[in-house]
């Protein structure tokens, strides 16, 4: 499918704030002063070969941003790609990713008309309102509801009528936002853009700027009374081992049973959770995800039939490399953003990473510390040439380590790369592609569950996520007994863990779901 290119959308076509004009992208930066041109023409992409998985992955757009921007380099410079896709694998909800963090930051971004797209006139405006946001990104502008996190912080401001607010999270909902809109950055954002220290605004400059308000001890201390109806949890493990990839789970309460409405995103790439990360040294940040995903909010109610909601977040490795590289007690603390502004935070989770106990831990920790491992851990895998010495790496932690605890992760992220097709975009723009490869992805991920139901390997969550995968891939490849099988064994590891009765139940309907789905012919 052909993934149209926006030109303009005519402001005055809906009710809107402002007066009326026809906007491109290119003009709705002129009104803020800023000179933007296309570099020539638009390269397009045949992704017939793709087939009925016309879907790109984290891991694919990495390697197209490295491998394609012909413009790139890991220098200051005043030159930006965008790719206009048609759909992420996270599906249509997701909007726009700014995601390029290697080297110098904020010079591509991507944005998904599945979701966008359309010719009626409020398609128009939301994709005219999503490249100019996202573009917003790579001259380093934050959310609205997100600017305490900027380089000095700044007040918050959800209620600023900005190419970079969520209308969501507008007081008034998402109507008034549109409404009122002029179509403008607000501002102090035009004072950035026009005024701001070259190194802050030009792309490749300083890194994007979130983080620096948790520099502030007092990021740690406890919050005032909260009377959101919400709670939230941050859990893991007590201790972690040098280079062992640090999963938490992400869990938030509905303590007004009578119901309270939610956005069910709490990983911490969605945006509407951030983590402070206080190291052994006593430093404070925030942790930054490698990209940054701009997505409709799924909502959902917290209630009697559903209490709480749940996700495991890998944040190990982030726009700020590695971030639990050094031996001690971490302390991490969350804050969600709630649907009505308010802010919950979370008690402070404690943990440490321990030292190598011998030389073979210290050689493990050395092939799992490194930027390109944690860029894989961060993709779930990837076939890029561009972080072949991190396969290398796991290659190695497989074959010469294959008892040690921590070799479970490697075939964690080898095994669901190995599940999914990988496109790659040639010299010639043309898509080739890698088929998934089924039967080693199995063979991968059953490592990650034998070792995981004996409580040592994967926490609950990926270990539920790991089956589905193997089951699907299983599913895929024509074995739809061993699917069945997989499903049933994901409820007898669960009924042995005393879970939540609401959470038994939502595994036991996926498992339900698994075998009744309709599956390929086996191959001879």
């Amino acid at each position: 499918m052909t993934t149209p290119v926006f030109t303009f959308y005519s402001t005055g076509s809906l009710p809107s704030g402002g007066p009326s004009r026809d906007l491109s992208v290119v003009k709705a930066y002129a009104e803020s002063g800023i000179q933007m041109q296309t570099a020539g023409v638009w390269d397009v992409v045949n992704i017939s070969e793709a087939g009925a998985n016309a879907r790109w992955s984290n891991a694919e757009l990495h390697d197209a941003m490295v491998k394609h921007f012909n413009h790139w380099k890991d220098a200051h410079q005043w030159k930006v790609w965008l790719l206009a896709a048609q759909l992420h694998e996270m599906g249509p909800g997701l909007y726009g990713i700014m995601f390029d963090q290697q080297g110098k930051q904020r010079q591509g971004c991507a944005v998904f008309h599945a979701g966008i797209g359309g010719t009626a006139q409020d398609k128009l405006r939301l994709q005219l309102y999503t490249y100019v946001h996202e573009l917003g990104h790579c001259f380093n502008l934050l959310h609205s509801w997100q600017k305490s996190y900027a380089e000095p912080p700044a007040p918050n401001r959800p209620d600023a009528l900005s190419w970079m607010n969520y209308p969501w999270y507008y007081p008034d909902g998402p109507d008034a936002f549109w409404s009122a809109f002029p179509f403008q950055f607000d501002d102090p954002e035009v004072v950035h853009l026009r005024h701001g220290f070259r190194d802050n605004v030009i792309m490749g400059g300083n890194d994007f700027i979130m983080g620096s308000a948790v520099e502030d001890p007092r990021a740690f201390s406890s919050p005032v009374e909260d009377k959101s109806g919400l709670k939230l949890v941050l859990d893991s493990p007590k201790s972690f081992a040098l280079g062992e990839p640090v999963v938490v789970e992400v869990k938030l309460y509905g303590t007004d049973l009578r119901g309270v409405q939610v956005i069910r995103h709490l990983h911490p790439n969605m945006g509407y959770v951030q983590i402070g990360i206080k190291k052994p040294s006593g430093r404070i940040g925030l942790y930054e995800p490698l990209m940054e995903h701009c997505v409709a909010p799924e909502i959902t109610t917290l209630d009697a039939d559903q209490p709480s909601i749940y996700e495991s977040a890998f944040i190990s490795y982030g726009k700020g490399g590695c971030y639990f590289d050094e031996i001690g007690e971490y302390q991490l603390r969350a804050i969600y953003h709630s649907l009505d502004g308010s802010l919950v935070i979370s008690d402070t989770l404690s943990f440490r990473v321990k030292a190598p106990h011998n030389s073979t831990d210290e050689d493990v920790a050395d092939l799992l510390l490194g930027h390109e491992q944690g860029t894989l851990f961060y993709l779930l895998g990837s076939d890029s040439e561009f972080l072949k010495n991190g396969n290398k790496a796991f290659d190695t932690l497989i074959s010469d380590y294959r008892e040690h605890p921590l070799a479970v992760y490697a075939h964690l992220a080898k095994g669901i790369n190995a599940g999914r097709m990988f496109k790659s975009i040639s010299e010639d723009k043309t898509v080739s592609i890698r088929a998934p490869q089924y039967k080693e992805a199995v063979s991968q991920l059953s490592v990650v569950v034998d070792k995981s139901e004996k409580e040592k390997g994967a926490d609950n969550i990926t270990l539920n996520m790991v089956m589905m995968r193997m089951a699907a891939d299983q599913k895929a490849s024509g074995d739809s007994k061993a699917a069945k099988e997989t499903a049933e064994r994901m409820v007898q590891i669960f009924e042995k863990k005393s879970l939540r009765p609401h959470v038994m139940q939502l595994i036991e309907s996926q498992a339900k779901e698994i075998i009744e789905a309709p599956g390929r012919k086996k191959r001879a």
